[in-house]
């Protein structure tokens, strides 16, 4: 028996799940719960590697968190086990006894992958070293003291023309009082040679001053193209390189049909491909004959700055690098359904709150879409459009969350529409959310303000970032602590998708998970936000209007 293959044993008569894990939105089977139970106290216990977790603060190292995945599997003797990979690689390396090893391993010594990179090394270091060369340091500092002394020069002799066509003309001044106009014309003959004679030096030095600077420019250029000759040099050996990944990166699928990143992707696959744990499993159960049951993937470890891990939570695998990866290596094999599907459920009734000529204000049920989906169009906006098929102009102004609940503003006709979307724009509307949180705060009321943008590789999700996010700013404040649970009501000042849900999950927000997230906490029957008030002036009227629904929880 492989040692990768970790026999599950006290079953308890556990019922095989009827289809495979949807590895996109998922609740962990009972059989992937036991298995990933079992890595975690083999991750708990185990003495093989040496990895900071961030779960000691003894230890040394620094601290990266991780992602695993268990994929239960049936082998040819009918016995169920289970099979363990983690994303990337773990203490720098890419095998490890307990886990499958990777799809292609780039680490094996003496590889082709290592040949060309060690190529790759050594032009970095002699193109850097040619760069660093005093020589053309120097060249560069020379050619900077030619443009410095020729532009003070050039002014010297500008300023001696000037005055000297001022003293020209008072002498011309002067002649014409006192002399003839044929001796006139002979003395003014001469202040013309004079100005020629002022104008020729500043060409002159305007000549000299370019055959020096060509002079040095030839001799910085021909220290330039042999360091462009090597960096076209890099620039081919890497492309070479990354394209002889991409055609190394094969994937089966339950037919033992083969796809490179390359064939997956076309062009360009996303950085890491292929190095996430779902990919891995499935890799070695086709190429081991093992038949694939169920999975989950967890987070291990203290969570990064920017995203939000919590420790032993489940999570999907990635849309970016993952998903189409999955597509191929699952083709043929019955999935669960998408319980996003199964949530926004055409049994969802639409509760109108208030209606006059030019606006309509609903509350929105929870685990509903606002506007069609890619796959899902039963939305907000579809049952509006089919119960008011005379307006033609766009309804919804503003959206929620798939996920919450609460009071959603829609416009009748294109003025409204317009004079809505500006109030909001200008944050001339004000709303306030109230949700339960997974847990007790510290304060009482404060302000977060962490910037976010979109995670490119795992969309929706997303992330704090101070480079690229856009502001993102949050008032909050406690209604009661009862039980672990906090009620509370938050006052979002921007509107960035998520917001509120990272806010309370972030280590550097408030820390605490909205109840039922299955993003960044965990899932329960439903999220527990909900958009209870709105302020807004009336798009036609510009009367002040005030509404509220509270939540049903």
């Amino acid at each position: 028996m492989s040692e990768k293959f970790h026999l599950l044993d006290n079953l308890e008569n556990l019922p095989l799940p009827e289809k495979f894990t949807f590895p996109f939105y998922y609740e962990p089977h009972s059989l992937a719960l036991k298995a990933a139970k079992e890595l975690q106290n083999y991750l708990e216990n185990q003495v093989e590697f040496d990895h900071n977790f961030g779960l000691n603060p003894n230890q040394n190292g620094l601290v990266i968190g991780k992602m695993f995945g268990v994929l239960v599997v049936k082998n040819q003797a009918n016995e169920l086990g289970f099979l363990a990979a983690f994303s990337g690689k773990l203490a720098n390396e890419n095998h490890w006894n307990y886990f499958v090893p990777p799809v292609f391993d780039m680490l094996t010594k003496d590889s082709y992958f290592l040949e060309k990179e060690d190529e790759l090394n050594a032009l970095n270091s002699t193109i850097e070293s040619l760069e660093n060369e005093s020589n053309l340091s120097q060249l560069l500092e020379e050619k900077d003291k030619i443009i410095t002394d020729f532009n003070q020069k050039i002014a010297e002799q500008k300023e001696i023309i000037k005055q000297n066509k001022a003293e020209r003309d008072s002498t011309r001044i002067f002649l014409l009082k006192n002399l003839s106009n044929e001796d006139y014309e002979l003395e003014n003959k001469k202040l013309i040679d004079q100005s020629l004679f002022d104008k020729r030096i500043l060409r002159d030095l305007k000549s000299d001053f370019e055959r020096e600077l060509n002079s040095i420019e030839q001799r910085i250029l021909s220290s330039k193209n042999e360091i462009d000759d090597l960096k076209n040099e890099r620039k081919s050996k890497s492309n070479h390189l990354q394209e002889y990944l991409f055609q190394q990166y094969k994937f089966l699928n339950s037919q033992k049909e083969s796809k490179s990143l390359l064939e997956i992707f076309g062009k360009n696959p996303p950085s890491a491909a292929g190095e996430c744990a779902a990919p891995k499993l499935l890799q070695f159960a086709y190429s081991n004959d093992y038949e694939p049951i169920c999975m989950a993937e967890f987070w291990w470890g203290e969570s990064p700055k920017s995203e939000i891990r919590k420790h032993q939570n489940f999570y999907p695998a990635c849309t970016a690098k993952c998903q189409p990866i999955l597509g191929h290596m699952l083709s043929g094999i019955s999935l669960e359904e998408n319980l996003i599907h199964a949530q926004n459920s055409v049994d969802k009734k639409i509760e109108i709150v208030y209606e006059d000529e030019d606006i309509i204000v609903i509350n929105k049920p929870e685990n509903f879409l606002s506007v069609p989906g890619i796959e899902v169009k039963d939305s907000v906006q579809e049952r509006m459009r089919l119960m008011y098929p005379e307006i033609s102009s766009p309804m919804i102004v503003h959206r929620l969350d798939m996920q919450t609940s609460g009071i959603l503003v829609l416009a009748k006709n294109k003025l409204s529409h317009e004079r809505l979307q500006k109030q909001f724009l200008k944050k001339k509307i004000s709303k306030r959310y109230v949700a339960l949180l997974n847990g007790e705060i510290e304060h009482n009321e404060g302000e977060i303000n962490l910037p976010l943008r979109v995670d490119l590789d795992d969309r929706p999700r997303q992330l704090v970032c101070y480079d690229y996010g856009k502001p993102s700013v949050t008032r909050y404040k406690v209604l009661e602590k009862n039980n672990g649970i906090t009620r509370i009501h938050f006052y979002p000042i921007t509107g960035r998708t998520h917001q509120l849900r990272v806010h309370s999950s972030h280590v550097l927000g408030l820390n605490t998970p909205i109840l039922g997230d299955d993003l960044y906490g965990n899932k329960a029957e439903r999220l527990y936000l909900h958009a209870e008030k709105i302020e807004f002036f009336h798009p036609i009227s510009n009367k002040k209007l005030t509404f509220i629904v509270a939540p049903k929880f």
